[in-house]
């Protein structure tokens, strides 16, 4: 009778451990899915990361062009109206207030060199700096 009872344990442990096999296989699968979608989903933000880089890089571009063509049109006005029209007195002339700000602003140089928060070594920037000596205003 104790056999009986050994087999029926086995059978029921060999039912209980074929149950549990294959819950386990469905969440190992399902946690493979989720993992796969993970990897598309971060491959796809990569790719619109890109696209969003190259686009605000070409509307860059695309501004600078604008802002040198509006630039120029503007400066041809200016010229134009004062060649044309040269006894029109000057607040009558809608560009003659501007040309000198315009002028100011062609004047502006853009710097030559790169910015040095790349540069090899300290730049010197965080160093200590003495403190100014400040004189006493002398009474007179």
């Amino acid at each position: 009778m104790a056999w009986i009872y050994a087999l029926l344990i086995f059978i029921a442990g060999a039912a209980v451990g074929a149950f549990a096999a294959r819950l386990g296989t469905k969440s190992l699968k399902n946690q493979k899915e989720l993992k796969k979608e993970l990897d598309k989903s971060k491959y796809e933000l990569e790719q619109f990361r890109q696209e969003l880089v190259d686009h605000f890089a070409q509307s860059s571009e695309l501004l600078d062009n604008l802002a040198k063509d509006y630039s120029k049109l503007y400066e041809h006005m200016a010229k134009t109206s004062t060649e044309l029209m040269p006894n029109l007195p000057e607040q009558d002339n809608p560009f003659a207030r501007r040309i000198s700000t315009l002028e100011a602003v062609k004047n502006v140089e853009a710097p030559q060199d790169q910015p040095r928060d790349y540069a090899n070594g300290a730049s010197g920037l965080l160093k200590d700096i003495p403190e100014p000596v400040v004189e006493a205003p002398k009474a007179g």
